[in-house]
């Protein structure tokens, strides 16, 4: 599942292409959407909000979430039908295995931009407050919660416990502030590192926990297990990640 950054690359690729102020020519795929709606309307912005890829125009929003299996391609197409094809003057972007909808507001009256952990409008004492607000929420859960952290997945879950040292089944209401506030700086911390990283195909270069099996701080076994709610993967050391409950 794309996490945040990788939402962010395809924003800036697809700013790149010049496409704002652009109308959309021919609109296909096998999404639901009144596709005939987009038909001669002018993108006015291409944005990100957590896992989430926004085409806005004047007055509705086309989402694009890419779920556990989504991707795209840009002047290019698969042998398999898109979900979504928005056919431009010179361009054309393709979006598969995703989910699409057509929301009939402006992104600026849907989204809460300052809890995106991409954003530049975003707000860690926000952040900190939903935490408190929650005290019987296990920490793997809370890292994969987009109300709080938007755009933080799986990776970045398993990289920030294991960075602030925090064992993935502690629980809010146990972890002292200080830690706390330590879990919302990393995952924006880490948010960029996972950026700048992925645009070098990087990425799993720099992974300390996630998908490991031994830990490169006490050299042993990394636990793994389907933990949380969501039953997401889970790397930790159960030496040096100290479980609060």
């Amino acid at each position: 599942m794309p996490e945040g950054p990788s939402i962010v690359i395809l924003r800036e690729a697809v700013e790149d292409l010049g496409l704002k102020g652009k109308a959309v020519r021919y609109a296909e795929g096998n999404s639901k959407i009144d596709k005939d709606q987009l038909i001669g309307q002018k993108v006015t912005d291409f944005r990100s909000w957590g896992k989430h890829f926004l085409i806005c125009f004047e007055d509705f929003t086309v989402r694009i979430h890419f779920m556990l299996f989504g991707s795209y391609l840009i002047d290019e197409r698969k042998s398999t039908p898109p979900r979504l094809s928005l056919i431009f003057d010179k361009n054309v972007l393709n979006f598969y295995a995703s989910a699409v909808k057509l929301i009939d507001q402006p992104a600026d009256e849907i989204y809460d931009w300052s809890s995106d952990i991409m954003s530049k409008t975003w707000k860690p004492s926000s952040a900190f407050r939903k935490l408190k607000e929650k005290p019987k929420m296990l920490a793997c859960d809370a890292l994969l919660d987009q109300d709080i952290f938007a755009g933080s997945g799986n990776i970045i879950k398993n990289e920030v416990l294991f960075r602030i040292r925090l064992h993935p089944l502690s629980k809010l209401g146990e972890i002292p502030d200080a830690k706390l506030k330590e879990m919302v700086k990393e995952t924006r911390n880490y948010a960029f590192d996972f950026l700048e990283w992925k645009k070098e195909f990087t990425l799993k270069k720099h992974w300390l926990a996630h998908t490991k099996k031994i830990c490169p701080r006490c050299d042993i076994p990394f636990h793994k297990e389907y933990l949380g709610r969501t039953k997401r993967r889970s790397y930790f050391c159960e030496n040096c990640q100290r479980l609060y409950e």
